[in-house]
């Protein structure tokens, strides 16, 4: 049996020391693998360390992807969505996708896509400043020349590839924060004219046009909730969802619109619910639904933080992947895509790479939902 959906996990692509300027927040020149080593557990049955079953690899080292790949493509995980940095005019950890996964002799097993991670960065990634959440490293927003720049880049370096992640012919482009993408502009609808001229390079690169999509964060009904993330929400009304250019919508992670901080069963529940508000946000417009394994971001601090996942077993992740492949099926989508945090996001205790807890527990749930075992 062959896998018809889209699965697509996110890839956090700090697991690699080839980027010079990561070493502000991980002196020890491999990335975040420096601060996953050194967590521990605080308190009685907090389930950490966990170990990567593949050790602190380099994850932009194209023989590791090539691996990954294969395990990722065999366990039914066919698309990555790799967070994509830019700051301070110019580009932040490509390296994973650059060196890594595009260097890799079997990249065409798997597709990929970007999001644009156009959120602050702040002290959050350098866990002996973690607790500072006032300071701004580098702002996420940037200018229109800049954009400009960026948009040329994704085109010829990513766009065009064969095994670009495209809906109807139209590469698929993720915009995170919408505020910072917004104030890059200036307006609404001086972004909209951005993403016109997106449209324009692309159809003169001989693609179709650019498929837009939104991390949605917090539907109305959900404001208050805790949100781990520190990245304030914004609502876009139906008119500028359009002006924008969006065909589409899903989410980056369940902490961003449910209550986190209890048993896993409860907020997959819950999530279910929220996937139907979300649709109702952009009628007319795919929303596709997002499963998140876990989360737990203690690994990033000192001290003890709240918000953690309890009791999320691959056998309860499984029944949240069900549910997402129903939501697909009973709906008409213009793709059959689902969004899952995430292949790597060890320090906020979310992935499906095989560890010494679980193994390869949360890719074998993948695979019996989206794959088969004939």
């Amino acid at each position: 049996m062959s896998n018809r959906y889209d699965i697509a996990a996110y890839i956090w692509p700090s697991y690699t020391g080839d980027e010079p300027r990561s070493r502000i927040f991980w002196p020890e020149g491999y990335g975040e693998w420096q601060t996953v080593k050194a967590a521990g557990a605080k308190f009685s049955g907090h389930e950490w360390p966990r170990k990567p079953l593949w050790g602190y690899v380099n994850e932009a080292d194209p023989y590791v992807m090539q691996m990954q790949i294969d395990c990722a493509a065999d366990h039914g995980v066919n698309v990555f969505i790799y967070d994509w940095y830019w700051y301070d005019g110019r580009p932040f950890l490509e390296q994973c996708l650059d060196n890594g996964f595009l260097k890799a002799q079997n990249n065409g097993r798997m597709k990929f896509y970007l999001m644009w991670a156009n959120h602050d960065a702040g002290m959050l990634w350098d866990k002996r400043n973690s607790g500072n959440g006032s300071t701004v490293v580098w702002r996420g927003a940037t200018t229109e020349k800049d954009f400009d720049e960026i948009c040329d880049r994704w085109i010829n370096m990513y766009f065009v590839r064969d095994n670009y992640h495209k809906i109807n012919g139209e590469p698929l482009l993720m915009i995170y924060d919408i505020a910072n993408f917004i104030s890059t502009f200036g307006s609404v609808e001086a972004a909209g004219r951005g993403v016109d001229r997106l449209r324009e390079k692309c159809v003169k690169a001989g693609l179709p046009g650019i498929h837009m999509q939104l991390c949605q964060w917090q539907p109305s009904f959900a404001r208050g909730r805790f949100n781990g993330a520190g990245v304030d929400p914004v609502e876009l009304t139906p008119d500028a969802f359009d002006r924008l250019g969006f065909r589409s919508s899903t989410n980056y992670q369940f902490v961003h619109f449910v209550y986190i901080d209890r048993d896993y069963n409860e907020i997959a529940s819950d999530a279910r619910a929220a996937w139907d508000k979300f649709a109702a946000l952009y009628p007319g417009r795919d929303y596709f639904p997002h499963v998140s394994v876990g989360w737990d971001t203690n690994p990033r601090y000192i001290d003890l933080v709240g918000g953690i996942v309890k009791n999320n077993t691959p056998e309860n992740v499984k029944k949240a992947l069900e549910t997402a492949k129903e939501y697909v099926d009973s709906h008409t989508l213009s793709a059959p895509l689902i969004t899952v945090n995430s292949w790597n996001e060890w320090t906020e205790t979310s992935y499906l790479e095989p560890d010494d807890r679980y193994g390869y527990g949360y890719l074998e749930a993948i695979k019996d939902v989206f794959v088969g075992r004939g």
